[in-house]
């Protein structure tokens, strides 16, 4: 059975908006990378502003979506790209994110 670590799994709601963070350490097959993560701003009432996962990650890969469309990434590392989010999440929002809870 594959082991699981969680590094953050959090949530917090502010003016609106939604930020939802899951990072998960893991020697799932399914995660070739070893993560399995969800980190996604959006609007309170279910619209995406931006979402990068590898829900799907031996069929598609990591994904990166927005309100209109999905791209295909290459996967950086996880603090890299949990750094990229966290810029786009502050530029494309008025709230000011605590990113430590």
């Amino acid at each position: 059975m594959a082991s699981y670590t969680t590094i953050e799994d959090w949530r917090d709601v502010e003016d609106g908006y939604v930020v939802a963070v899951t990072i998960r350490q893991t020697d799932d097959e399914k995660y070739p990378c070893g993560w399995d993560y969800s980190l996604h701003l959006g609007e309170v009432g279910g619209e995406t502003i931006i979402r990068y996962d590898n829900a799907h990650e031996r069929q598609k890969g990591h994904e990166r979506h927005t309100q209109t469309d999905i791209e295909y990434i290459d996967f950086p590392g996880m603090l890299t790209l949990y750094d990229r989010f966290k810029e786009e999440a502050e530029e494309l929002s008025p709230v000011s994110w605590d990113w430590s809870p």
